[in-house]
């Protein structure tokens, strides 16, 4: 009897897949060049956020539940953290298409 149970078991397991087709993307597609975000931790009102390119970026700073609590749009390399509250944030920079997160932690 448990022969049968684990020959069925088995036969309506293998077809059954939660698994989705997901496209090979290379990471250098998706991420930006020379990426550079200094000081971290950040002890003064400002960071420095620095690309191979240099273009305009685009930037979002969530707390640890998610919530955005700075946008700003840069066009030099200097950001503004003087509004935050000392803890760990994470950062989104969208620069021409391409865009990378990284952890910051504000002293």
């Amino acid at each position: 009897m448990k022969l049968i149970y684990l020959l069925l078991f088995m036969g309506l397991a293998l077809p059954v897949s939660a698994q989705q087709e997901v496209g090979i993307t290379s990471v250098a597609d998706t991420e930006i060049t020379n990426f550079n975000l200094y000081p971290n931790p950040a002890y003064n009102n400002v960071v420095y956020i620095t690309t191979k390119n240099n273009a305009v970026k685009d930037i979002s700073v969530f707390d640890v539940f998610g919530k955005v609590v700075l946008t700003d749009r840069m066009r030099t390399n200097a950001l503004d953290i003087s509004r935050l509250v000392p803890g760990v944030y994470v950062i989104q920079v969208v620069e021409n298409k391409k865009t990378m997160r990284r952890k910051l932690v504000v002293k």
